[in-house]
Formats: structure tokens, sequence, C-alpha cells
């Protein structure tokens, strides 16, 4: 099947079903200027280990190191705007022909975007806490504390560490994956946009669809089982799906 064909594919699958989801990881956010992890030469994930700075292990062990290493990659996503992607899934969900976003990334990007459902499995940089008394602040209390030299940033409240309210490695699963599992009960369809789908639990979840569509330019554990696999940028995809289906997003896609 040609690319046309494919994009004709997906537009029919979205209006035969009627529970349809997203699962989204960083591919969906590097045409905002938001690179990926494992992308050849530009992916994080080449640059340092995560299982060595981005654990709570590290956090803990030397905080100082630890927001010296993550916090410069966190705060390059101000500025992000979102892409065509995201707003094409914005776009399926005021149609209808979506339920809502399950997404790994952390940038706020869909939400940004106008997705109204949306589970950020891996939580956001919107907030942190206090890791000794749980109180909570903007995100930006973190950044300008250790812009100012004050690193670890610190509590105001009890002067304990402060940490971003993301799921780092070794943590357990934000809340809003245990709710992610439980709307996908009866998930008759599931785009799959910008994952890997090589990280878990959040790789597990396509399982709970009857049918899967991938949309990654680079290949999945998940090929194999879905319904369409595209090979093609994610902006380009839903740009094209939503002219397929009579709304056309209009405008240019960020970055």
């Amino acid at each position: 099947m040609d690319y046309t064909g494919q994009i004709r594919a997906l537009a029919d699958l979205l209006r035969r079903h009627e529970r349809n989801f997203s699962l989204t990881g960083a591919g969906v956010s590097t045409e905002s200027g938001i690179p990926d992890f494992r992308s050849p030469g530009t992916g994080l994930w080449t640059k340092f280990d995560p299982m060595k700075t981005a654990t709570l292990s590290a956090l803990k062990k030397d905080p100082a190191a630890f927001y010296k290493i993550n916090l410069p990659r966190w705060t390059a996503f101000t500025g992000a705007l979102p892409n065509d992607a995201h707003r094409g899934l914005a776009r399926l969900e005021k149609m209808g022909l979506l339920v809502g976003v399950i997404t790994q990334n952390i940038d706020g990007l869909h939400r940004e975007a106008g997705s109204r459902c949306v589970w950020e499995i891996h939580g956001h940089l919107r907030t942190c806490h206090c890791m000794q008394c749980g109180h909570s602040y903007p995100f930006s209390f973190l950044v300008e504390q250790v812009n100012s030299g004050q690193n670890p940033p610190r509590c105001s409240q009890c002067q304990g560490v402060l940490r971003p309210d993301v799921v780092l490695f070794e943590d357990r699963m934000s809340d809003d994956f245990f709710k992610a599992t439980r709307a996908l009960s009866g998930c008759q369809l599931m785009l799959v946009v910008g994952s890997s789908l090589q990280v878990y639990p959040a790789a597990e979840l396509p399982g709970f669809a009857r049918e899967v569509v991938i949309i990654n330019r680079e290949p999945t554990p998940w090929d194999e089982q879905a319904r369409l696999v595209i090979h093609e940028s994610a902006g380009r995809v839903f740009r094209d799906l939503l002219a397929e289906l009579g709304e056309p997003l209009g405008g240019q896609q960020a970055g």
C-alpha cells in the first residue's frame, strides 16, 4: 500500500471505530525542536546514560550533579510550540474521533495544542515538590533557584531538596498511568505516534487495543502486529490525515 492509501486507510479506521486513543512518545515533539532519545547522533540518550543520571538514586545521592546534567535539557523545552501532530490529535478529539491522548512526554505540548483529555504518564514540568515535606511549587521556582546559584534547589518551608513532578527511573509510575490503563478498557484503536515502544511499562499499552496503528520514522517492536504502519514524520501524517477527513489543519508546522 502506498502512502496515500495508508492515509485513506487510517481515516477509515478512525471513522469505523468509536473508542480510539493515541499513545505518543518523544518523536511527536521533534518537529517542535525537542530532541528525542534514541536517534543516532542527536538522541538525548546517545549523550548521557539515563540509568546513571536520570534516576531517583542519582537525585538522592548527588542532587547538585543531577540538576547540573538534567535541568538544561528540561529548560530547553521553554518556548517550544505545538506542531501539526499535536494540533492534529487535538482536532481529532474535537471531532469525536479520539477519546484522548496518553503521552510519555513531559513537555506539555498536547495540552497547549488544545487536547483536553491527556494522560501524562511520565509526569510534567509544570510543578515540583519537596522530597522531605511534600510542599508543592511551580517548576519555575526550582529553575530560578538553580539559575541564581542555589543548587540543589530547596524548599522554603523545611529546606528539603526539591524534585520535579516527572517520573524518573526507579520511580513508581504516575497516577495518570493507572488512570490511562483503566480508561483503555474497550479500546478499539490505538494510534502510536512517535514512540519507539521500548520503555516499559508504557510499551505494554498497545496490548489494550483491538487494533494498533504505528506512526513512527523508525521500526518498532509492534510493527508486525500492527494493522497499519506508516514510517513518516508525524506532522506530515496528521496534515494529510485531517485533509482526508475534510478538516485541514492549515498554517505551518512549528520548527
